[in-house]
């Protein structure tokens, strides 16, 4: 069978989407994960857009070993220079070149000839090429590009150096024939095509893009790039966990394999949807909720019967095991850290005791705690940045009912060490806190988005919150938790306000990239 590489893309692609703005020890916990996922190459961002992400792509380059890193830039030799410095760490740097050459692209956007969008390319990638031993050229929006004058970029840029040529669908236009029948053209058509690898890359605006990425397989493409639950720019990208199980299920009739782990699907997934904020939707192919669930009677009687009647996909493939009970009110730290260890996370002593005291008041509420649990609370501690003063919630107390008007009080700690308190009134006991907050924190907010959800099942299940604010003009995402859905609320809340006050100490500012 052949050999497809995975090209992960979570990082980079993924954080593009609106509203996501992961922080530096966040994205080296979804890194790690996808090293344990079993990616062959992970983009882990975009080196000269901030120093927040310059910052990021180090850490993942110089801790991730398992996985080639990889950086995107412009083709532009200052991109290419930041790109070096943050990867020269990592085994094998990567670098990802991209250069738009659609007729509207470079008309409108580059402002260029096709000559002058051919001669750059080639001396970008020959730059690149002196000091990454690995370059990947993109055209970006090669489906709407001629087909002919992709020949010729692409021929050329392969003699300059690259060793990876992808063809994105940039805008998600394309269809499966049509993608396909570009890669067989490709193929044909450029004399030096032998001499790389033939990447996909797939948006998903019409809803193609694991359609797309498999027929571009089955016309030459031997590395596939998406993100982990299909997340990425608008309507997002090729969804990876798809893409591997399609391969593998229908192994009959697609004679190709991956170095995914599929068993950590349901990890991956989890991680990024808690650290991104975007929940997997139930029905979503391969790891929604209701992937396994079969409500009709006749579906019951068959899967009792004989599981495939129904089930083409068994949870246990794709790492969705019963929520075991394992840790309780007299468990020890021993105990405790083989657990966190079992989990696949490594956290310093300083931190493991953070954890393991927080499990303990956990425990003194919750009668059962479940791996859910713990992996939820580990995420709130593992990539908490707790250098820059930040907003603290000190009390808060909330009075509702149907004969009361709810009213919150909250007394906080603000970033300059000053405790402030006041009380506000709301149609609801979360309005009724957020007003409070609002009129408690300085920055100028808006509530975008707010949403709750539990952590497993059951009436002391933990409350996870996701809000999104617009902090001083800008979309931030927040997350929260604990076993009050009102304490989640407000985590939640200061969680956002926070990350924008980290993000105005580091000095992070998001540029969008259009991939």
């Amino acid at each position: 069978m052949s050999q497809i590489k995975i090209f992960d893309t979570t990082l980079r692609d993924g954080e593009q989407s609106p509203g996501v703005n992961l922080n530096r020890l966040e994205k080296l916990e979804i890194a790690k994960q996808l090293e344990r996922f079993g990616v062959d190459r992970m983009e882990a961002g975009f080196p000269a857009s901030s120093k927040g992400d310059f910052n990021a792509v180090k850490t993942i380059a110089d801790t991730i070993k398992g996985t080639s890193v990889t950086g995107l830039a412009r083709a532009v030799k200052k991109d290419i220079d930041i790109a070096w410095e943050a990867l020269k760490g990592a085994d094998e740097p990567r670098l990802h070149i991209f250069l738009a050459t659609s007729p509207i692209h470079m008309t409108y956007k580059l402002k260029q000839t096709p000559e002058e969008v051919i001669d750059t390319a080639v001396s970008m990638v020959a730059y690149a090429k002196e000091k990454f031993a690995q370059v990947q050229f993109s055209p970006e929006d090669a489906t709407r590009s001629d087909w002919n004058f992709l020949a010729q970029i692409i021929e050329r840029v392969i003699d300059a150096g690259a060793s990876v040529i992808n063809m994105p669908d940039t805008v998600g236009y394309t269809t499966p024939a049509e993608y396909g029948e570009l890669f067989r053209f490709i193929r044909e058509t450029v004399p030096n095509i032998d001499r790389v690898d033939l990447s996909c890359h797939c948006h998903d605006d019409l809803g193609m893009a694991v359609a797309n990425s498999i027929a571009a397989v089955e016309n030459g493409a031997t590395q596939v790039e998406g993100t982990i639950n299909g997340i990425g720019e608008r309507a997002g990208n090729a969804a990876l966990e798809e893409v591997g199980v399609a391969l593998k299920i229908r192994a009959d009739y697609y004679p190709y394999q991956t170095n995914l782990k599929l068993n950590e699907i349901k990890r991956t997934s989890d991680l990024v949807a808690k650290l991104s904020g975007m929940y997997v939707q139930a029905n979503k192919a391969v790891i929604g909720r209701n992937a396994f669930s079969h409500e009709a009677g006749i579906h019951q009687d068959g899967v009792l019967k004989n599981k495939a009647t129904y089930e083409i996909i068994t949870p246990e493939m794709v790492g969705v095991n019963s929520n075991t009970l394992f840790l309780g009110k007299h468990s020890g730290r021993h105990a405790f850290k083989d657990k966190i260890t079992e989990l696949g996370i490594d956290l310093p002593d300083e931190k493991l005791k953070e954890a393991f005291n927080t499990f303990k008041k956990l425990t003194d509420h919750k009668k059962e705690v479940t791996d859910d649990d713990i992996f939820t609370m580990l995420m709130e501690i593992q990539t908490d940045i707790s250098s820059v003063a930040k907003y603290q919630l000190e009390m808060f107390q909330v009075q509702y009912g149907t004969a009361n008007i709810p009213t919150a009080t909250v007394r906080l700690k603000t970033p300059e060490g000053n405790t402030v308190e006041t009380a506000y009134t709301g149609e609801g006991s979360v309005e009724a806190l957020y007003k409070t907050l609002d009129a408690l924190i300085e920055e100028d907010l808006q509530l975008v988005d707010y949403s709750l959800n539990s952590v497993g099942g059951g009436k002391d299940a933990l409350a996870e919150s996701h809000v999104q604010l617009v902090v001083n003009g800008e979309k931030v995402n927040g997350r929260g938790t604990a076993q009050d859905v009102i304490e989640a609320s407000a985590n939640a809340f200061l969680n956002a306000v926070n990350r924008y006050i980290v993000q105005q100490n580091s000095t992070i500012t998001k540029k969008e990239v259009i991939k």
